[in-house]
């Protein structure tokens, strides 16, 4: 995982090396002050070398001058190294989460995604930026005052340097509650921000139950469990802070009683005795920034593990000699063999969750078949296994004779569009809606699918037409609209294979009319697969499938399966019963 994260330091590599080449000088640039002071104390002043003192007075204030520019480069392009390599991994992350099969995403939330994408990603920047200038400030300082302090006595040298590994035994000692207080912020925060991206969406919905004070309710629940999470964490790091500041504290005791012992038994003289109290701190410092880089450690490589996970989540596998196939190879005909789908998730008995069971099912090109029964049949998940936005546990699915399988997914949905109840438009305006379905369109040629989808005229009549912002999912629109969008989408995509879930179901009977009218449009010359509620809209299909938790029960036209006096005849009488009364 360290060689990962290393990895993204490549594209600054150049800019990284300039931070740390600061960084060391930064270092030596502080060792001047007390090899100065010492020689002014035991020489300069005592000997009256005014012109000496002068000069390297000025010497000191030319050093701190260079030291303002090489922190200043420090602080800004350091950072910079750090966003960077922050917006690398927000990148790569965001490309694979383009790549996971659906399975991901109803096992996780979308506030928990978006949580690791933002919120864990920001100290791993800062790790990035202050982990190896904190590492190679904090080694060259040691190294260095170790030498110093050993020009003016190595005895209390060693007396303070003694101590270093008991600094060192504390902090991996409580490195491990740390890291796992820190896991457990991440964690939680993650729940809070599911939870409010959750309560924010359906607002609406919490408005019109008036269960505001419920939906408070459930945000505290996980705004409570991030506070005590977090408290945790604040108990890891103040037993790490206290405990390492008394040992920093009890060393300056130390070293004050055995410089002055030293001091009196003539060991060192004063002046030396005055440099090295100064040169301490050359000692300290990096000491501070080594407990600071442990705690940053704790908290940035908390965020990159998180982040390693969600970027090796298993994405949808592609066999590297997938077929490419493109809509003017393909007819569009239709065969399921045998398949069978079983959903991995635990069901109430601890077995996995069979939705199909052996499909034998052959649409010819051009042809329009629909499904219907009672819900749970599988009608909508036959459909999501055509474009393989899941894949089957059994048996096969070809198009035009080729093992959906053996083409690449890209060309594959490429030449299936979908049309659904829920219709999900991006915030943005209506151009950018409808030209989703080919990023290349044309204004005449978005203006011609809109057309063909019944939307083009009330665009029309808005003050900015085709710029009209929407709103987030469309909320400024009607059902209708949104849906004559979505299917204006569709005709700019012009696909050889149609599905149609439940599309009018969610419609009053005027907008269904006209919707239906633009499906039908959308229809001709393009195989087919309708999920239908309402049976009126399918009485014109080429075939009916009736589709239970058994499986296929019947088939045939509406006229047939009407003669036969069997599901799909109770179905259709109900809902036109229902309709009647």
């Amino acid at each position: 995982m360290i060689r990962e994260f290393i990895h993204y330091y490549k594209p600054y590599k150049k800019t990284f090396f300039l931070d740390m080449l600061a960084s060391l000088l930064v270092a030596v640039s502080d060792l001047f002050y007390p090899i100065i002071t010492r020689s002014m104390i035991n020489d300069f002043i005592p000997n009256q070398k005014l012109r000496l003192l002068i000069t390297w007075g000025v010497a000191l204030l030319l050093i701190y001058l260079v030291k303002m520019a090489l922190n200043y480069f420090i602080q800004y392009y350091g950072h910079i190294v750090g966003v960077g390599m922050q917006a690398d991994m927000r990148r790569d992350v965001f490309r694979h989460l383009q790549k996971l099969p659906f399975s991901f995403y109803d096992e996780n939330k979308t506030g928990t995604i978006m949580s690791r994408i933002i919120n864990d990603l920001m100290d791993v920047s800062e790790l990035a930026h202050h982990g190896p200038e904190g590492l190679l400030l904090a080694a060259a300082m040691l190294v260095g005052s170790c030498i110093y302090l050993c020009t003016i006595n190595p005895l209390l040298t060693l007396i303070i340097y003694a101590f270093l590994p008991f600094l060192v035994w504390f902090a991996m000692k409580k490195r491990v509650k740390m890291s796992n207080a820190f896991t457990e912020t991440r964690v939680k925060v993650a729940e809070v921000n599911a939870t409010l991206e959750n309560s924010i969406s359906g607002i609406r919905v919490s408005k019109a139950f008036t269960t505001g004070e419920y939906e408070v309710e459930k945000f505290q629940r996980n705004n409570n469990e991030f506070r005590t999470a977090r408290g945790k964490a604040y108990k890891a790091m103040a037993e790490f802070h206290s405990g390492t500041t008394f040992i920093t504290d009890l060393l300056n005791a130390v070293v004050l009683v055995s410089g002055g012992l030293f001091t009196y038994y003539g060991i060192i003289n004063f002046g030396d005795l005055a440099a090295f109290f100064l040169s301490i701190n050359l000692f300290l410092s990096p000491i501070r920034i080594l407990i600071s880089f442990i705690e940053q450690y704790q908290s940035g490589m908390t965020g990159f593990r998180r982040f390693h996970e969600l970027i090796h989540a298993q994405p949808e596998q592609e066999d590297p000699t997938a077929l490419t196939v493109t809509p003017q190879q393909m007819q569009g005909g239709i065969r399921f063999d045998h398949v069978s789908f079983t959903y991995g998730e635990q069901g109430k008995e601890g077995e996995d969750i069979q939705i199909l069971h052996d499909i034998n099912l052959d649409i010819r090109p051009g042809r329009t078949v629909a499904l219907v029964g009672p819900s749970g049949g599988g009608k909508t998940t036959l459909c999501h296994l055509v474009p393989r936005f899941y894949e089957i546990s059994e048996g096969a699915i070809s198009i035009d004779g080729i093992d959906i399988r053996r083409m690449s997914r890209e060309s594959l949905r490429h030449n299936i569009g979908i049309v659904q109840q829920d219709v999900f438009l991006f915030t943005g305006t209506i151009r950018e809606n409808i030209a989703y379905g080919n990023l290349d369109a044309s204004q005449q040629e978005i203006e011609l699918a809109a057309k063909r989808a019944n939307i083009h005229d009330y665009v029309m009549t808005l003050p900015d037409g085709y710029d009209t912002y929407i709103g987030e999912r469309g909320v400024k629109l009607s059902g209708g609209q949104k849906q004559r969008i979505s299917i204006a989408r569709v005709f700019l995509k012009n696909p050889r294979i149609l599905i149609l879930d439940e599309a009018t179901s969610a419609l009053d009977n005027a907008t269904e009319i006209l919707i239906q009218n633009a499906l039908d449009e959308l229809c001709k010359g393009r195989t087919t697969l309708i999920v239908a509620h309402r049976l009126s809209t399918i009485k014109n299909a080429d075939e009916i499938i009736v589709l239970t938790a058994e499986g296929i029960q019947e088939r045939g036209s509406h006229s047939q399966l009407m003669a036969i006096d069997g599901i799909y005849k109770e179905l259709y009488d109900s809902q036109f019963r229902h309709l009647n009364n």
